[in-house]
């Protein structure tokens, strides 16, 4: 390879870094309803528990600043019976710094990248919550957001697919 005294590498133009940073994280909205210990029950039991999650994002007035929303649906039967042990619904949010993401990789950045960051934090209230309740800590299983977006947008695609074909 001949060296023509150029260095190709300068002349590329680098592509911006991306950065990332939590501003802030809070708990918008919290709700646990103990309804084994509101019916006056009590006793061991199995619990069998069902986690729904959905995530939200939008742009905040700042530059550069996006909300990013994890909102948590837990209910609780004991396992066998129809009996509900308790409900759990958690908003728990971050408010991210994201800078040097292309647009067009933004919006899967946000769904999956932020709420990997505010994840730990959230297991750890939903742990002390339950825990607190009287329920042995629910330790939520790691959440893969990458297949948690992909599945949004396969659902999305969809229902797009049968509007379409219902006109």
């Amino acid at each position: 390879m001949a060296d023509n005294g150029e260095d190709t590498a300068a002349q590329a133009p680098a592509a911006p870094q991306v950065q990332m940073s939590v501003l802030s994280q809070f708990i918008r909205d919290l709700s646990f309803e103990n309804v084994m210990a509101q019916k006056g029950t009590s006793g061991e039991v199995q619990p069998d528990v069902n986690v729904q999650v959905n995530l939200d994002a939008k742009k905040r007035p700042a530059d550069h600043q996006y909300e990013v929303a994890i909102k948590l649906n837990i209910q609780s039967k004991a396992k066998g019976m129809e009996d509900v042990l308790f409900v759990f619904e958690l908003d728990y949010c971050g408010i991210f710094h994201v800078e040097g993401v292309p647009e067009d990789q933004l919006h899967p950045f946000l769904l999956i990248e932020c709420p990997r960051m505010l994840f730990p934090f959230l297991r750890r209230i939903v742990s002390d919550i339950t825990r607190d309740g009287g329920y042995p800590p629910l330790n939520l299983d790691n959440i893969d957001f990458v297949a948690l977006y992909r599945n949004e947008l396969a659902r999305l695609q969809a229902a797009q697919a049968n509007q379409t074909a219902d006109a």
